[in-house]
């Protein structure tokens, strides 16, 4: 039974803590949209898309009336779209528009699936989508894509990590008169996993059903504000109980909301992603609750052990309030979307090395990253390959979105607006990882994954 006091501290913590469902996506398999007719596939494509989600933003908005709920955005994930470029050929630029258009037509915020899975190699279709996705990126507004370099059973694909440096760094060239706005769209990931509801990096996984629901909540301000009543004598283990509960608690609003959406639109209810996705409005951020759990600044000594314990806080809280918990599931850190990632960047508290060593221990990577834009194409394939190999040998996923800030100072900012937020430019080291990006091939995966 939920009594009046639960009620009237769901409302707080909506009104007060922002809480909120940050997204509601539902996924589309376009695998019987194939043709080899390139125009006929896109056709298929759009009507597919428009018949099964014409209503999604509809309902989003009626759920949210209902319950007073907020939910942020309305998005669409879709089959990686280099499978229907194997088959139809052409220029798959093609499939980015007919995503923009219907996306467009069905009032959505985003449309993920612009993606190719290319852990062990390139298949048809695989090379001709990644190397449009610069131009893909520029030529449209609601397009996210997604390249899958490396996972724990199948290595690293050091081709696949050479190109991508390249194309992070074209894709910011083609936006630099829109702040660089391509690159913000554009997710290299290692074990990738095929029901991710949040932007930039949902795709529609070959083994989901023919459409689900998912659903993304957030709550970082709500978690700050348990902790901040919290006693500073208080133990780790007491601060680790009261996330757990906190997690509990905003789970069980987002499984709420999924079974509802999944009723109302007649798709089946996938999962509910639990992460703690940051915004750049104050009190609403995972930095700011490190800093609540006892550091003086985020990037401090200590960081990486506080995010460890958060992360494994809210999982165990969130599985107990669901059990279609999936997605990534943790905190995220993107420092141009948490006003205190961006406070700490700021002041030189918070190094993109030490961003790096905390991905280990956190849900995603190395993400919203502004870097110099003299960066070269080499560089960011190091940054690409090191974050990968910290997903790879941990078995967990990681993923880099930097955006090169084309002929920005650097001791400049890039400010994208809305959820995407602002952030300086962070130094990165101009060592040269040249000769090793230029060898190629596939770096072996790792002894542990023959476990079967």
């Amino acid at each position: 039974m939920i009594n009046n006091s639960e009620i009237l501290e769901t409302i707080k913590m909506i009104q007060d803590e922002n809480l909120d469902v940050r997204t509601i996506t539902m996924g589309i398999s376009l695998l019987d949209c194939m043709d080899t007719d390139i125009d006929k596939s896109c056709e298929k494509v759009y009507n597919k898309i428009y018949k099964y989600a014409k209503d999604l933003v509809k309902t989003g908005e009626e759920i949210s009336k209902k319950y007073g709920i907020p939910i942020v955005n309305k998005r669409v994930s879709v089959t990686p779209i280099a499978m229907l470029v194997g088959v139809s050929g052409g220029d798959p630029v093609k499939y980015a528009k007919t995503l923009d258009r219907v996306a467009h037509d069905i009032g959505i915020n985003f449309i993920g699936g612009y993606s190719a899975l290319v852990q062990k190699g390139f298949a048809p279709g695989d090379r001709e989508l990644i190397e449009s996705i610069p131009r893909a990126l520029a030529e449209t507004n609601l397009v996210c894509s997604s390249v899958n370099i490396g996972s724990t059973r199948a290595g690293i694909n050091l081709d696949a990590v050479k190109i991508m440096g390249q194309k992070v760094r074209e894709a910011a060239e083609l936006t630099k008169d829109n702040n660089c706005m391509g690159a913000s769209k554009l997710v290299v990931f290692c074990n990738a996993v095929e029901d991710n509801p949040f932007m930039a990096g949902a795709f529609h996984g070959v083994g989901e059903a023919d459409a689900v629901i998912n659903v993304g909540v957030s709550g970082p301000g709500v978690v700050r504000a348990a902790l901040a009543k919290a006693p500073k004598t208080a133990s780790i283990a007491e601060i680790a109980d009261i996330i757990k509960k906190t997690a509990f608690k905003v789970t069980r609003m987002g499984q709420l909301v999924g079974v509802e959406a999944s009723r109302m639109l007649g798709k089946p209810f996938g999962i509910v992603d639990l992460s703690l996705a940051p915004t750049p409005a104050v009190g609403d951020s995972v930095a700011h609750i490190l800093e609540e759990i006892g550091l003086e600044q985020c990037g401090a000594a200590g960081t990486t052990a506080c995010l460890a314990m958060l992360n494994d806080a809210v999982k165990k809280g969130g599985v107990m309030a669901s059990s279609r918990v999936g997605g990534l599931s943790g905190a995220f850190i993107p420092v141009s979307e948490d006003a205190g990632m961006i406070d700490a960047a700021e002041s030189g508290a918070l190094t993109i090395e030490k961003l790096e060593a905390m991905t280990a221990v956190c849900s995603v990577g190395l993400d919203m990253i502004i870097i110099p834009g003299d960066t070269t194409p080499e560089v960011i394939s190091g940054i690409i390959a090191d974050e990968a190999a910290i997903g790879m040998i941990n078995s967990k996923t990681t993923a880099v979105r930097v955006i090169p800030a084309i002929g920005v100072p650097d001791d400049g900012r890039l400010d994208f607006g809305g959820l995407l937020g602002y952030g300086p430019v962070m130094k990165v080291s101009k060592v040269k990882p040249d000769v090793f990006i230029n060898r190629g091939g596939q770096i072996p995966a790792p002894i542990n994954s023959l476990k079967n």
